[in-house]
């Protein structure tokens, strides 16, 4: 996997906890990037509608609060999939070996299987678990 995810989620609590409005170079300088990259993954974020902007203006907003972006909802965004897909089974295992010939359906189950947890997992976590995580990193309280 990429940096996309991450990225994402840093771009998205600056975006819901800053006063001020926040351009791709500043966002930029905070995640250590270039503003292009910044604003590809936010027309992905666009794309799926968690964030706006304004024609002729500076800056973007979230479309809802931080509590109501799953981490799930902002994955699906950046890596552009309906599901994840984390693991891939080779592709020439050789059919007349008793392992190569088994090995696709004897581990797809268990790649699934965390796959799905992973899903649930990142459905359970908000953008707003996130913030809150930051502020006690920063030994702040919101």
């Amino acid at each position: 996997m990429d940096t996309k995810f991450s990225v994402a989620i840093h771009i998205l609590a600056m975006i819901a906890e800053s006063k001020e409005v926040l351009s791709s170079q500043a966002l930029a300088t905070s995640v250590g990037t270039n503003p292009s990259y910044i604003r590809k993954i936010i027309a992905l974020l666009k794309n799926k509608g968690l964030l706006i902007s304004h024609q002729g203006k500076s800056g973007y907003q979230l479309t809802v609060t931080p509590a109501e972006i799953s981490l799930l909802d902002i994955y699906y965004a950046t890596q552009e999939v309906s599901q994840i897909k984390l693991f891939q089974v080779h592709q020439h295992a050789n059919l007349e070996c008793p392992v190569g010939k088994h090995i696709e359906a004897a581990i797809n189950p268990v790649f699934h299987q965390a796959e799905r947890q992973l899903e649930k997992e990142l459905a359970s976590q908000s953008l707003a678990e996130v913030i809150s995580n930051l502020y006690a990193q920063a030994g702040l309280t919101k």
